[in-house]
């Protein structure tokens, strides 16, 4: 359904750029309720998300990732149809006043082209690529609210949640695996009040079919290759373990420390520096040697590469199905995968640092989604049983009277007596 041609966009040309604004001044310090306003139920219910996930108005998008964008831009779905996205919209836009921008799932910006003076102009919103332009990240935004909708949509001026968005209009339409359906970005049109136009919206949705017609013929024309059942399982109380198609085997610690080190640096890593991520004190450069000889004896010496130190092929773990839902903002799927903490038992700095990123992105995710059912499973697992904090948002939100606030109650008050 084209949700920008609903009633809702005739009521809300009846409200004018300085009555919108009136009225988002007034929702901000709380004192309108938007059922009582002309405003477009879509935008109604995206103030309130902005809101409710703590978007400040007075803010653009959050700082621009970096350090992570080049990888992004290289594996994700989209950048082998970027051609065809240049070629239906860009190369048209560098003269229009207009920017093209193309998304990840998750709302990071991967590619922002277009008329050059526009793009100067977005870069002081920070609408620059690698900044995250969610809707939990930057509030009512076209590519972010069409990618919390999966629909379609277009957001004029005023009805952005952030003030310093409120001069730009946006269309955008989200993309999907042709494959699988699954929504693997958005593309978006931004400028001025002419974007706002069902034209704009027919052009963007034109390129987003092309888009994934073009991806359909790239994967029907891919050679079948046989997956590799090659796997390393480093998260919870377990043992780390080394699976194959053949047998699965159990590694020591150092080991999967190793494994998941060199995974998360694809540049590679030398001795000392390994050493160091190993242990800030008491290894060195030969003792590393000897302990990637032994590495090499259990897994093949085709898996790693030395001088630098660095994987020579990819190896699938739950500890990157659980960054990857992470990443694509699927939290029920994150849990699904995410069984207990990176190797609980390592001693490595290099390990805390991870387990406790990982851990902290994932209870941030699970109170992020509002979800009880979501956070009640967090609470099952050992890092979440004493989280004082989560039961009481399970508290403060289950239905009274309900064995989940029961529960709660309960949880909290031997929290309590424990603390006495």
């Amino acid at each position: 359904m084209d949700i920008s041609k609903t009633s809702g966009n005739r009521a809300a040309a009846r409200l004018s750029s300085s009555s919108l604004r009136a009225v988002h001044e007034l929702f901000v310090s709380g004192q309108v309720d938007l059922d009582s306003t002309p405003l477009r139920p879509l935008v109604a219910e995206s103030w309130r998300r902005s809101l409710a996930t703590g978007v400040d108005p007075d803010l653009g998008a959050p700082p621009t990732a970096t350090a992570v964008l080049d990888r992004m831009r290289t594996s994700h779905p989209l950048a082998p149809a970027l051609p065809v996205i240049r070629r239906l919209l860009v190369d048209d836009a560098t003269d229009a006043g207009v920017v093209v921008a193309v998304t990840a799932a998750d709302g990071t910006l991967l590619w922002v082209e277009g008329d050059r003076k526009a793009c100067r102009k977005a870069e002081r919103m920070n609408f620059v690529p690698g900044a995250d332009w969610s809707e939990r990240g930057a509030g009512t935004n076209a590519p972010g609210t069409a990618l919390a909708l999966d629909a379609e949509l277009q957001i004029r001026g005023t009805e952005h949640f952030s003030r310093i968005v409120q001069q730009w209009s946006c269309t955008a339409v989200p993309v999907h695996d042709p494959a699988t359906g699954v929504l693997i970005g958005a593309i978006d049109l931004t400028g001025g009040t002419q974007v706002a136009s069902p034209q704009t919206l027919a052009l963007v949705r034109a390129t987003a079919v092309a888009v994934e017609n073009h991806l359909a013929l790239l994967q029907l024309n891919q050679p079948t290759t046989t997956p590799t059942a090659t796997r390393l399982t480093v998260l919870g109380a377990d043992r780390p373990r080394w699976h194959t198609e053949l047998d699965t085997s159990t590694l020591t610690g150092r080991h999967a420390d190793i494994l998941v080190l060199l995974g998360r640096h694809p540049e590679g890593l030398s001795a000392d520096h390994l050493a160091m991520l190993l242990d800030d004190k008491d290894l060195d450069v030969v003792t590393i040697r000897a302990e990637m000889s032994r590495l090499r004896r259990v897994i093949g010496a085709d898996y790693i590469d030395s001088r630098p130190y660095r994987l020579l092929k990819p190896i699938a773990s739950d500890y990157d199905d659980v960054s990857e839902a992470l990443h694509a903002g699927d939290v029920d799927r994150v849990l699904t995968h995410y069984t207990g903490e990176l190797l609980p038992q390592s001693v490595s700095p290099g390990i805390a640092r991870l387990r406790r990123e990982l851990s902290a992105s994932v209870r941030g995710a699970v109170l992020a989604s509002g979800n009880l059912a979501l956070l009640r499973r967090w609470l099952d697992l050992p890092e979440g049983r004493d989280d004082r904090d989560c039961w009481r948002v399970l508290y403060n939100h289950a239905a009274p009277g309900s064995a989940m606030r029961a529960q709660a109650r309960g949880r909290l008050a031997g929290l309590d007596f424990d603390l006495a």
